[in-house]
Protein backbone atom coordinates (compact mmCIF):
# COMPACT_ATOMS: atom_id res chain seq x y z
CA UNK A 1 0.00 0.00 0.00
CA UNK A 2 2.99 2.34 0.28
CA UNK A 3 2.78 4.43 -2.90
CA UNK A 4 5.68 6.79 -2.15
CA UNK A 5 8.53 6.96 -4.70
CA UNK A 6 11.97 8.41 -4.09
CA UNK A 7 11.94 10.95 -6.94
CA UNK A 8 9.75 12.37 -9.69
CA UNK A 9 11.76 10.43 -12.27
CA UNK A 10 11.16 7.18 -10.39
CA UNK A 11 7.47 7.98 -10.00
CA UNK A 12 7.07 8.35 -13.77
CA UNK A 13 9.12 5.28 -14.69
CA UNK A 14 7.14 2.88 -16.84
CA UNK A 15 4.20 5.29 -17.20
CA UNK A 16 5.41 7.72 -19.87
CA UNK A 17 5.79 6.98 -23.54
CA UNK A 18 5.39 8.80 -26.83
CA UNK A 19 1.89 9.77 -27.90
CA UNK A 20 0.03 9.40 -24.61
CA UNK A 21 -2.71 11.71 -23.31
CA UNK A 22 -2.02 13.48 -20.03
CA UNK A 23 -4.35 15.34 -17.67
CA UNK A 24 -2.40 17.94 -15.70
CA UNK A 25 -3.70 19.88 -12.71
CA UNK A 26 -3.16 23.56 -12.09
CA UNK A 27 -4.60 26.98 -12.83
CA UNK A 28 -2.12 29.55 -14.03
CA UNK A 29 0.91 28.75 -11.88
CA UNK A 30 -1.17 27.66 -8.87
CA UNK A 31 -1.27 23.97 -8.01
CA UNK A 32 1.03 22.95 -10.87
CA UNK A 33 3.08 19.71 -10.53
CA UNK A 34 6.35 21.45 -11.40
CA UNK A 35 8.71 18.64 -10.42
CA UNK A 36 6.76 16.03 -12.38
CA UNK A 37 6.73 18.30 -15.43
CA UNK A 38 10.51 18.63 -15.22
CA UNK A 39 10.83 14.85 -14.98
CA UNK A 40 8.51 14.46 -17.95
CA UNK A 41 10.67 16.86 -19.95
CA UNK A 42 13.78 14.88 -19.02
CA UNK A 43 12.12 11.65 -20.20
CA UNK A 44 12.21 12.95 -23.78
CA UNK A 45 8.78 11.52 -24.68
CA UNK A 46 7.10 13.36 -27.56
CA UNK A 47 3.78 13.59 -29.38
CA UNK A 48 1.91 14.28 -26.17
CA UNK A 49 -1.72 15.36 -25.93
CA UNK A 50 -2.08 17.46 -22.79
CA UNK A 51 -5.41 18.28 -21.14
CA UNK A 52 -5.01 21.23 -18.79
CA UNK A 53 -6.75 24.51 -18.07
CA UNK A 54 -3.80 26.44 -19.48
CA UNK A 55 -0.26 25.89 -20.74
CA UNK A 56 1.73 27.65 -18.06
CA UNK A 57 4.04 30.50 -19.04
CA UNK A 58 7.12 30.53 -21.24
CA UNK A 59 9.58 29.47 -18.56
CA UNK A 60 7.43 27.50 -16.13
CA UNK A 61 4.83 24.77 -15.98
CA UNK A 62 3.71 23.19 -19.22
CA UNK A 63 5.43 26.01 -21.10
CA UNK A 64 8.66 24.06 -20.59
CA UNK A 65 7.24 21.14 -22.60
CA UNK A 66 6.17 23.50 -25.35
CA UNK A 67 9.71 24.85 -25.64
CA UNK A 68 11.10 21.32 -25.83
CA UNK A 69 8.51 20.51 -28.53
CA UNK A 70 7.14 17.51 -26.68
CA UNK A 71 3.46 18.54 -26.88
CA UNK A 72 1.56 17.76 -30.07
CA UNK A 73 -1.90 18.88 -28.94
CA UNK A 74 -3.31 21.02 -26.12
CA UNK A 75 -6.88 20.75 -24.83
CA UNK A 76 -7.31 23.96 -22.82
CA UNK A 77 -9.63 26.78 -21.89
CA UNK A 78 -7.10 29.63 -21.56
CA UNK A 79 -3.68 30.08 -23.15
CA UNK A 80 -3.11 33.83 -23.10
CA UNK A 81 0.05 33.98 -20.97
CA UNK A 82 2.36 31.94 -23.20
CA UNK A 83 4.07 33.51 -26.21
CA UNK A 84 5.60 30.22 -27.37
CA UNK A 85 2.12 28.66 -27.38
CA UNK A 86 0.95 31.54 -29.55
CA UNK A 87 3.88 31.19 -31.93
CA UNK A 88 3.45 27.43 -32.39
CA UNK A 89 -0.31 27.72 -32.79
CA UNK A 90 -0.15 30.48 -35.41
CA UNK A 91 2.60 28.61 -37.26
CA UNK A 92 0.49 25.45 -37.42
CA UNK A 93 2.99 23.53 -35.29
CA UNK A 94 0.61 22.86 -32.39
CA UNK A 95 -2.90 21.42 -32.52
CA UNK A 96 -5.27 23.15 -30.11
CA UNK A 97 -8.74 22.21 -28.89
CA UNK A 98 -10.31 25.10 -27.05
CA UNK A 99 -12.95 24.21 -24.47
CA UNK A 100 -15.04 26.45 -22.18
CA UNK A 101 -13.57 26.27 -18.69
CA UNK A 102 -16.62 24.78 -16.97
CA UNK A 103 -17.07 22.29 -19.79
CA UNK A 104 -13.43 21.23 -19.50
CA UNK A 105 -13.85 20.67 -15.77
CA UNK A 106 -17.01 18.64 -16.34
CA UNK A 107 -15.41 16.59 -19.12
CA UNK A 108 -12.63 15.57 -16.73
CA UNK A 109 -15.08 14.88 -13.91
CA UNK A 110 -17.29 12.82 -16.22
CA UNK A 111 -14.35 10.78 -17.45
CA UNK A 112 -13.34 10.01 -13.88
CA UNK A 113 -16.91 8.96 -13.06
CA UNK A 114 -17.15 6.65 -16.08
CA UNK A 115 -19.62 8.91 -17.92
CA UNK A 116 -18.85 8.90 -21.67
CA UNK A 117 -20.64 12.15 -22.52
CA UNK A 118 -23.08 14.85 -21.44
CA UNK A 119 -25.05 17.74 -22.91
CA UNK A 120 -24.27 21.39 -22.13
CA UNK A 121 -25.47 24.73 -23.52
CA UNK A 122 -21.96 26.23 -23.33
CA UNK A 123 -20.52 26.94 -26.77
CA UNK A 124 -23.77 26.77 -28.75
CA UNK A 125 -23.57 29.13 -31.73
CA UNK A 126 -19.76 29.42 -31.55
CA UNK A 127 -16.79 27.67 -33.14
CA UNK A 128 -16.80 25.31 -30.17
CA UNK A 129 -19.99 23.74 -31.55
CA UNK A 130 -18.49 22.70 -34.90
CA UNK A 131 -18.83 18.97 -35.55
CA UNK A 132 -20.70 18.26 -32.30
CA UNK A 133 -24.12 16.69 -31.89
CA UNK A 134 -26.89 19.12 -30.93
CA UNK A 135 -30.10 18.37 -29.07
CA UNK A 136 -32.95 20.50 -27.79
CA UNK A 137 -34.22 20.08 -24.24
CA UNK A 138 -37.13 22.19 -23.00
CA UNK A 139 -36.70 24.61 -25.89
CA UNK A 140 -32.95 25.14 -25.45
CA UNK A 141 -30.11 23.79 -27.60
CA UNK A 142 -27.30 21.76 -26.05
CA UNK A 143 -24.03 20.26 -27.30
CA UNK A 144 -22.80 16.76 -26.68
CA UNK A 145 -19.38 16.83 -24.99
CA UNK A 146 -17.29 13.71 -24.42
CA UNK A 147 -15.87 12.78 -21.06
CA UNK A 148 -12.07 12.77 -20.87
CA UNK A 149 -10.01 9.75 -19.90
CA UNK A 150 -6.25 10.28 -19.82
CA UNK A 151 -3.50 7.67 -19.96
CA UNK A 152 -1.71 9.50 -17.16
CA UNK A 153 -2.62 12.28 -14.72
CA UNK A 154 -0.09 14.54 -13.00
CA UNK A 155 -1.35 16.48 -9.99
CA UNK A 156 -0.05 18.69 -7.21
CA UNK A 157 -1.29 18.39 -3.62
CA UNK A 158 -0.40 20.03 -0.34
CA UNK A 159 -0.48 16.92 1.83
CA UNK A 160 -0.61 13.15 1.36
CA UNK A 161 -0.20 9.94 3.30
CA UNK A 162 1.59 6.83 1.98
CA UNK A 163 -1.72 5.40 0.77
CA UNK A 164 -2.18 8.33 -1.60
CA UNK A 165 -4.98 10.20 0.17
CA UNK A 166 -4.60 13.83 -0.90
CA UNK A 167 -5.40 17.24 0.56
CA UNK A 168 -5.10 20.38 -1.57
CA UNK A 169 -4.50 23.84 -0.17
CA UNK A 170 -7.12 26.47 -0.94
CA UNK A 171 -7.17 27.62 -4.59
CA UNK A 172 -4.41 25.13 -5.46
CA UNK A 173 -7.19 22.54 -5.47
CA UNK A 174 -8.54 23.94 -8.81
CA UNK A 175 -8.40 21.25 -11.55
CA UNK A 176 -6.28 18.81 -9.56
CA UNK A 177 -9.05 16.54 -8.13
CA UNK A 178 -10.65 16.32 -11.59
CA UNK A 179 -7.36 15.44 -13.26
CA UNK A 180 -6.55 12.86 -10.58
CA UNK A 181 -9.85 11.07 -11.14
CA UNK A 182 -9.72 10.92 -14.94
CA UNK A 183 -6.26 9.37 -15.28
CA UNK A 184 -5.82 5.65 -15.92
CA UNK A 185 -2.71 6.14 -13.75
CA UNK A 186 -2.24 9.12 -11.42
CA UNK A 187 0.97 10.49 -9.92
CA UNK A 188 0.77 13.11 -7.17
CA UNK A 189 3.52 15.55 -6.23
CA UNK A 190 3.06 16.66 -2.60
CA UNK A 191 4.58 19.25 -0.30
CA UNK A 192 3.97 17.38 2.96
CA UNK A 193 4.02 13.63 3.57
CA UNK A 194 2.30 12.50 6.77
CA UNK A 195 1.71 9.08 8.36
CA UNK A 196 -1.38 7.03 7.56
CA UNK A 197 -4.17 8.18 9.88
CA UNK A 198 -2.84 11.72 10.26
CA UNK A 199 -5.38 13.09 7.76
CA UNK A 200 -8.94 13.33 9.04
CA UNK A 201 -11.04 11.25 6.61
CA UNK A 202 -13.48 14.17 6.32
CA UNK A 203 -10.62 16.34 5.06
CA UNK A 204 -9.52 14.05 2.21
CA UNK A 205 -10.11 15.77 -1.14
CA UNK A 206 -8.89 12.94 -3.40
CA UNK A 207 -9.11 9.41 -1.94
CA UNK A 208 -6.08 7.19 -2.39
CA UNK A 209 -8.05 4.83 -4.65
CA UNK A 210 -7.49 7.38 -7.44
CA UNK A 211 -3.75 7.75 -6.80
CA UNK A 212 -1.14 5.24 -7.92
CA UNK A 213 2.12 6.97 -6.99
CA UNK A 214 3.24 9.78 -4.68
CA UNK A 215 6.46 11.79 -4.68
CA UNK A 216 7.46 14.13 -1.85
CA UNK A 217 8.68 17.55 -3.06
CA UNK A 218 8.92 19.60 0.16
CA UNK A 219 10.27 22.92 -1.10
CA UNK A 220 8.24 24.05 -4.11
CA UNK A 221 8.96 27.29 -5.89
CA UNK A 222 6.21 29.85 -5.20
CA UNK A 223 5.73 32.03 -8.26
CA UNK A 224 3.22 34.73 -9.13
CA UNK A 225 2.00 34.53 -12.70
CA UNK A 226 1.29 38.24 -13.04
CA UNK A 227 2.30 40.58 -10.25
CA UNK A 228 -0.03 43.52 -9.79
CA UNK A 229 0.66 46.21 -7.21
CA UNK A 230 -1.41 49.18 -6.15
CA UNK A 231 0.15 52.60 -6.51
CA UNK A 232 0.52 54.97 -3.59
CA UNK A 233 -2.59 56.98 -2.78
Amino acid sequence: MNKVFSSSEAALAGLVRDGITLAVGGFGLCGVPESLILALRASGCTGLTVVSNNAGVDDAGLGLLLHSRQIRKMVSSYVGENSEFERQFLAGELEVEFCPQGTLAERMRAGGAGIPGFFTPSGVGTLVAEGKERRDFDGRTYLLERGIRADLALVKAWKADPWGNLVYRKTARNFNPLAAACGAATVAEVEELVPVGAIDPDQVHTPGIYVDRVVHCPHPQKRIERRVVRGAA
